[in-house]
């Protein structure tokens, strides 16, 4: 007897999941339209095709932002999951086990590309997208054994080392860091570990502060550098982040119609500073020693006192703490060495020679811009005090070349805010605590001020009282409080306990 049919009811198909594993029961993808969830009856992890029909469902898990954790972790997402739990479940995570330094890129298959932006400099954007190139044709960045934090060669297509690359993550106070003596040392000795007068994790952001300081002075004692987004399978990730990047490569293989509703494909990009590698330099204590027993020329002694002093104006105004001889280089070129001095082997260079035979490069400025003078346990010196040069007066170069900028409070003013533009990118910026820094930078900047117009050498101006310059407040409404145009100069008169002055 056949059964009569309402006419208003429409047969319903429930879709098909294909999967590499053979159930009793085919498995089920069940839609509520009153909650956002997927229920797969196949066993986690295993690769899943889905059929046309379920586009609405990746297209409203992409917008809600967790598509990706859904589609790559179907058994964290139960048939009484919300979104709103799905949320937090995937900050709580990334908070703990991510080391990237963008959670979420601006667009689907964005790369660490799409934040390299330098309009200013094309040389050095050109730079960095060979290395980019370079990092994609499997020419990875070499990780330097020397040093206490994890920092990168960088390579061009070509295989020739461009620059030097240190994330942030990898620094002695990152979580990352991939040197172990420091990990040791933190466990062990937490109360003698790092510098009590620097900001944590922030030695990047330090290294492209001095370039730009160098370059507003005119040194050109820096190698350019600049914060930039790299990601190399060579970097120090964590456990967790390779994993998600090895699972999202292989639903792209897989499952490419999902794989394409991911954010990124690949290990997340690290931020670090990047200074262009410089060639044909030596450490600074290996031509120091040679010089002892080879005098230089009267005219090439004459170029590297103009160098150090360089050096020094750069190291005093940013208060560098990590200054020795082993990390400064000098290059140098004796008269003869080149294709056109053979004749002239032991002669001396012209006077008026426009190509400079020695140079100075100061790299390794992580560790500056304090924001307090060092009073606790060391006193960080300036370990090229002790040279021969340091006890030479500032030549009439020297002071032409920075006195009237440094004596100018305006441009110390645009100084402080270009510093400001760079270090609030910091996710860890703390306001106060930049004006904290810029008070001792302006301390600094006025005794070498004052000691380039009484005519001091680099060694006197070490032994100048220090000084910190703060800016008044002008009031404010409620908690918010401004800051004025007015200076307080104050002495600071506390001392480390272990100091060499």
């Amino acid at each position: 007897m056949m059964s009569r049919c309402d006419p208003t009811q429409t047969e319903t198909k429930e879709p098909v999941v294909e999967s590499n594993f053979h159930l009793q029961d085919p498995p089920k993808i069940l839609f509520d339209r009153n909650r956002t969830g997927l229920e797969f009856a196949a066993n986690p992890g295993v690769a899943v095709r889905i059929s046309g029909s379920c586009e609405s469902i990746l297209t409203e898990l992409e917008a809600d932002g967790s598509g990706e954790e859904t589609l790559l972790l179907p058994c964290l997402t139960g048939s009484s999951s919300s979104p709103r739990g799905v949320r937090e479940k995937r900050s709580r995570r990334n908070r703990h086990s991510s080391s990237s330094d963008k959670d979420a890129l601006a667009s689907p298959g964005a790369n660490s590309g799409d934040f390299n932006h330098f309009p200013d400099d094309p040389e050095f954007a050109d730079i960095i997208q060979k290395v980019e190139q370079a990092i994609e044709n499997g020419v990875f960045p070499e990780r330097i054994s020397q040093g206490s934090s994890g920092s990168y060669f960088v390579k061009d297509p070509k295989g020739k080392i461009v620059g030097v690359f240190k994330p942030k993550s990898e620094e002695p106070y990152g979580h990352l860091n991939p040197k172990w003596t420091k990990y040791f040392h933190k466990l062990c000795c937490p109360c003698c570990f790092g510098r009590g007068c620097l900001v944590p994790n922030q030695g990047y952001l330090s290294e492209a502060a001095a370039s730009l300081v160098d370059t507003k002075l005119g040194l050109g004692v820096v190698p350019r550098t600049k914060v930039v987004y790299l990601a190399s399978e060579t970097f120090h990730y964590s456990p967790i982040d390779r994993a998600k990047s090895k699972g999202k490569k292989y639903a792209l293989e897989k499952v490419p119609k999902v794989a394409r509703h991911f954010h990124r494909v690949g290990l997340p990009p690290k931020v670090g500073s990047f200074q262009l590698f410089v060639e044909g330099y030596h450490e600074a204590v290996h031509w120091l020693r040679r010089f002892e027993t080879e005098p230089l020329p009267e005219n090439i002694r004459k170029q590297l006192q103009s160098q150090f002093e360089r050096l020094v104006v750069l190291d005093y105004v940013i208060r560098n703490t990590d200054r020795g001889n082993d990390n400064w280089l000098i290059k140098y070129e004796k008269p003869g060495d080149g294709a056109e001095g053979d004749g002239q082997k032991d002669a001396e260079w012209p006077e008026g020679c426009p190509d400079c035979c020695i140079k100075i490069a100061a790299i390794d400025n992580g560790l500056a811009f304090p924001f307090k003078h060092p009073d606790e346990w060391r006193a960080y010196p300036f370990h090229w005090a002790w040279l021969p040069q340091a006890k030479v007066a500032f030549s009439q170069e020297t002071r032409e070349l920075v006195l009237s900028r440094l004596s100018d409070m305006n441009f110390v003013q645009d100084l402080c805010e270009d510093l400001y533009e760079m270090f609030k990118t910091d996710k860890g910026f703390d306001k106060p605590m930049f004006e904290r820094q810029m008070s001792v930078m302006r301390g600094q900047v006025l005794n070498l001020t004052q000691a380039l117009k009484d005519g001091k050498s680099p060694l006197q101006l070490v032994q100048m009282p220090r000084v910190v310059v703060e800016r008044s407040r002008s009031g404010g409404q409620g908690r918010v409080v401004t800051l004025g145009n007015a200076f307080t100069q104050t002495f600071h008169c506390k001392r480390p306990i272990f100091s060499s002055w």
